[in-house]
């Protein structure tokens, strides 16, 4: 697993992905990944992540749009310096793809700002990517 990060208003996002063979099968095909995200205020300013936007993107070009309200479930109130892990898992229909997006935060003086989810791969073990 690749580690990444962005750093977007002192907001550190890191993301790492890993193939799931057990829930995969490619005579279907599907490809499940899982993912991993770590979110950290480093700002003065405590925020709450309202709601997730990711574009999902296949090896053959097809491209995903998923928004919705906060992650899995949750809309996390990060104060200075606090984290928040979570992790969630992605099917493809091919061996390896990209996801990246943004979350979309409100701060105590209720300014609405974006924070960059940085790209990453999903990809299975050896495959052409």
């Amino acid at each position: 697993m690749t580690k990444v990060m962005a750093m977007t208003y002192d907001f550190k996002v890191t993301a790492e992905s890993r193939h799931i063979p057990e829930r995969s099968n490619p005579d279907i095909p599907i490809f499940f990944f899982a993912y991993w995200i770590s979110i950290t205020n480093l700002s003065e300013i405590p925020a709450q992540l309202l709601n997730r936007f990711w574009q999902i993107t296949d090896a053959d070009g097809r491209m995903n749009e998923v928004k919705g309200k906060g992650v899995i479930g949750e809309q996390p109130y990060l104060k200075p310096e606090q984290n928040f892990k979570y992790n969630s898992f992605c099917p493809l229909q091919t061996e390896f793809g990209f996801m990246n997006g943004h979350y979309e935060m409100i701060d105590k003086e209720k300014k609405h700002f974006k924070i960059d989810i940085p790209q990453f791969c999903l990809s299975i073990p050896n495959s052409a990517n």
